[in-house]
């Protein structure tokens, strides 16, 4: 049958607790801040990142690993492994906002003859990707094999919803990421749009409001819409906003029937992109 290994890079904003305890293998995104390069959760926290941000003209910029990084660490793995036969799953930011599908997709090509490698694109962001990743991870650590771990990932996948909050649409609006929200600008400076993304992985406006606390409404009676009854796994991230991020995990488990919750911190390579203040909700299924 042999076993699965799950890979995942740092924009999944996996708290470190879970990597450790569910075998995570994570990548590091880059992020050039003035002069210097930092390794993504790395030798880059995310307070450390928000606070630097406060202190720099110009936005950070961002970029993804090299094949050759992706080959060593396929490689690392196959040599690690106690069997032979096992395979990697290798899940990943949206293709529609990184470069890091395709540098994996070429490096599983380059060590193929040594390492089986699957590289799936998540088409999602932050704990949106994490919250299947640590799904995946749970499993393929319980044994389960390469069959079952994809069916429920794909399953995962089509089935997780995300709505993200930012104080400031400049960040997405500036790294080119706002995809459909562009039509926003200038419009809605005095309101809180709640966003979200496409099935391909694009930001797009879901719904304009007026004000945080209208926003959390919004998003949590369409998750009870959206999940009704069924038993689901939240996570919260959040960009320096704890408190708004509990608020709204709160919010969010009053209204559905919650299995776990998970609060964590959005790192520095998705803070790039959407500022200090930004909250995100993720929702999977837990059946």
């Amino acid at each position: 049958m042999g076993r699965v290994k799950i890979v995942t890079d740092s924009t999944a904003d996996i708290p470190r607790e879970l990597v450790q305890k569910y075998n995570i293998t994570v990548v590091p995104l880059k992020v050039m801040m003035g002069n210097e390069t930092f390794q993504d959760g790395v030798n880059l926290t995310p307070e450390a990142f928000y606070n630097r941000l406060d202190l720099i003209d110009d936005l950070p910029s961002t970029s993804q690993p090299t094949p050759y990084e992706f080959e060593t660490i396929y490689q690392r793995i196959q040599e690690k492994a106690e069997e032979d036969d096992i395979t990697i799953l290798s899940i990943h930011l949206s293709s529609e906002m990184s470069g890091t599908v395709q540098s994996a997709t070429l490096a599983a090509q380059s060590v193929e003859d040594d390492v089986k490698v699957e590289v799936i694109d998540s088409k999602k962001a932050s704990y949106a990707i994490g919250i299947i990743v640590v799904e995946a991870a749970k499993m393929a650590e319980e044994g389960a094999g390469l069959t079952e771990c994809k069916t429920k990932l794909e399953s995962l996948l089509s089935q997780t919803k995300v709505y993200f909050l930012v104080d400031t649409l400049e960040y997405l609006h500036k790294n080119g990421r706002i995809g459909k929200a562009s039509a926003l600008i200038g419009s809605l400076l005095k309101m809180k749009p709640v966003l979200s993304l496409t099935e391909e992985g694009v930001v797009y406006p879901f719904k304009k409001v007026r004000g945080k606390k209208k926003a959390v409404a919004v998003i949590c009676d369409t998750l009870k819409e959206e999940y009704g009854t069924r038993p689901v796994h939240i996570g919260v991230s959040h960009a320096e906003a704890e408190a708004a991020g509990k608020d709204l995990l709160e919010a969010a488990e009053a209204d559905l029937n919650v299995q776990s919750t998970t609060l964590t911190k959005i790192g520095a390579v998705i803070g790039s992109h959407t500022g200090r203040g930004t909250i995100a909700v993720a929702v999977t299924p837990a059946d």
